[in-house]
């Protein structure tokens, strides 16, 4: 008597496992699906900050002509060709996508980042007048600094610079640009300070230590600035110093600094070896 209802839930039990299994299979498909984006992302991420450019820019360009559709695909194409040193083509990137449905108030900061590399200031200028004042980040406010600087509008690069300041963990590079604006100005006392701040974020920056230099030099301060540095990095800075007092008249001063730097070098110092002898040859003609 129990075998009409034992085949019943039998026939019940096998409908319900095949319900099960499809609804376990589209499930399945999409965990896969959700767990390859995950995986591309990780991949883009990784090419982006430790892959080799060239490898970044042939691995987006493939990756967004496959998806299209994908905006950030399109993104790490224009980033990869930033970090490739081909700013003319990430500025196309950046324009195709800035100017599509897709595209956000960041990509136009992109495209104005890549027309500056492209010394294209007024086009870079243009970009940033187009985003929004509510759209307030360190990128965008470290571009509008370098706009105002390019433009001679001092206060405004102030304000931006200090701003953009404000917004990051890792100020050095702005610092160091903020210095060079009044080197450039002629305000080498306030250049000195913000490149030796510069470098209590960025000890390594050969850069900010040239930088340095060149301010302490343009106050006549040719005495090398207490900061690290490697036996190379002192010949290179004690080159810089020597070339500014040469400038500056300080004939003597430039000659004993340039002597120096060549004894400084654990390698034979050609430039600094090739502006001594013209410097000593041009003195005694004198």
């Amino acid at each position: 008597m129990r075998h009409p209802i034992l085949i019943s839930l039998s026939i019940a039990g096998a409908v319900a496992l095949s319900g099960c299994t499809k609804n376990t299979d589209a499930q399945t498909a999409k965990i896969l699906k959700d767990i390859n984006v995950i995986d591309e992302s990780n991949l883009s991420e990784l090419m982006l900050t430790v892959g080799d450019p060239e490898e970044a820019v042939a691995y987006f360009a493939k990756a967004s002509a496959d998806n299209p559709e994908r905006a950030d695909l399109k993104r790490g194409l224009a980033k990869s060709l930033v970090k490739a040193n081909k700013s003319l083509e990430a500025a196309k990137v950046w324009r195709e996508l800035a100017y599509s449905p897709l595209g956000t108030n960041e990509d136009r900061v992109g495209l104005a980042d890549a027309l500056i590399r492209n010394n294209d200031w007024k086009g870079a200028e243009k970009e940033l007048n187009l985003v929004p004042p509510t759209h307030e980040t360190f990128e965008r406010y470290r571009l509008e600094a370098m706009v105002a600087d390019a433009n001679k509008r001092w206060k405004k690069a102030d304000s931006f610079y200090e701003t953009a300041f404000g917004m990051t963990t890792t100020p050095a590079g702005v610092l160091n640009n903020w210095g060079y604006s009044k080197l450039t100005r002629g305000e080498y006392s306030a250049a000195e300070k913000l490149f030796t701040q510069a470098l209590t974020y960025d000890p390594s920056s050969f850069t900010s230590k040239n930088n340095l230099v060149l301010a302490r030099s343009a106050q006549r301060k040719y005495d090398m600035p207490v900061i690290s540095m490697t036996q190379v990095e002192r010949a290179q800075l004690l080159y810089t110093a020597a070339l500014a007092a040469i400038k500056h008249g300080d004939v003597s001063i430039g000659q004993t600094l340039l002597q120096e730097a060549i004894d400084t070098n654990p390698q034979y110092f050609e430039e600094a070896v090739r502006a001594l002898e013209t410097l000593e040859a041009t003195v005694t003609k004198g």
